[in-house]
């Protein structure tokens, strides 16, 4: 079995409601949740004049290769309604893999550990409320230690 780690986002429309069907259909279609955080309302990150978002990490543990993992959270996000048409825009939902167990994948259209997250406090605040010692198998800190160094300063509350 694999623990992965995915973060779920959403800035429009009624955003609990897009987390809690992102959620049902991750239960239903990769795995059970092991733990998820709390929800996180943040700052738009990136794109700076977009809506405030709320931020959820979920923990699930699974036999499927990551490849299958990426291609349920695609059609989850399609069934949901997420349509990509600005980087960093606004969307109804946005589920990433942040981590597959200690698996490293460097492919053009799937990047594990996600490239970014040690920089976003978005993501790691919840991360570190479920996982705080969870080794990044790059870094080789764990969750803890990367937000504690962060430099990102957007504002990150728990709703």
């Amino acid at each position: 079995m694999n623990n992965i780690f995915l973060l779920l986002g959403s800035n429009l429309g009624n955003r609990k409601e897009f987390l809690k069907q992102a959620v049902e259909q991750i239960e239903a279609e990769i795995a059970p949740l092991i733990h998820a955080s709390s929800v996180y309302e943040t700052q738009s990150w990136g794109k700076t004049d977009e809506p405030d978002y709320l931020n959820q990490v979920l923990e699930l543990q699974t036999m499927l290769p990551a490849r299958d993992v990426l291609r349920k959270i695609l059609a989850i996000e399609n069934l949901l309604g997420r349509k990509r048409e600005v980087k960093w825009g606004s969307r109804i939902i946005d589920i990433d893999i942040l981590f597959y167990g200690d698996a490293i994948i460097n492919e053009p259209d799937l990047k594990v550990p996600h490239p970014e997250l040690h920089k976003r406090r978005f993501t790691l605040e919840p991360l570190a409320e479920i996982a705080p010692a969870f080794i990044h198998p790059v870094l080789n800190k764990n969750i803890l230690q990367l937000k504690n160094e962060l430099s990102d300063s957007l504002i990150v509350k728990k709703v």
